[in-house]
């Protein structure tokens, strides 16, 4: 029997809160790894959001796997991390490039920069890309 338009509504928005859990998640633990590279490690905040970019893709596709999309494969999908991963070099790509230009055009601090980027990135490009293509066919 189909899903009533109401269902799939419900269904899509307990996905999207979901996502934004995971996401959240995720990005906490990004933001904190690229602070501590930058301050503690004396890295470029560029290599800092790369490194924090991984470690919290890997945090972000551990809840999404398991919890947010419900993944039906009950083991690590090849396909599925291999599309994640093009999903996070974009995110990286993204973050990276955004960062750079607020800090170096408007001259923001590294920290509000990446902020203010990540809220574009992770509603417009990442959710979108997980939902529609790397967890596709996925109960929400």
């Amino acid at each position: 029997m189909k899903r009533s338009l109401r269902q799939k509504i419900s269904q899509e928005i307990n996905a999207f809160g979901k996502a934004q859990v995971s996401a959240f998640t995720g990005g906490v633990v990004d933001y904190l790894v690229m602070v501590a590279a930058v301050e503690i490690f004396h890295v470029s905040y560029i290599y800092g959001i790369v490194i924090g970019g991984i470690i919290g893709a890997i945090v972000n596709y551990s809840i999404n796997h398991s919890w947010t999309f419900k993944s039906s494969a009950s083991s690590v999908d090849s396909s599925q991390i291999l599309k994640f991963a093009f999903t996070v070099i974009g995110s990286i790509s993204l973050k990276s490039a955004g960062t750079y230009l607020f800090v170096n055009w408007l001259g923001l601090d590294y920290k509000l920069a990446r902020i203010i980027v990540d809220a574009f990135v992770s509603f417009g490009f990442n959710y979108t890309l997980q939902r529609l293509w790397v967890f596709k066919g996925s109960q929400t």
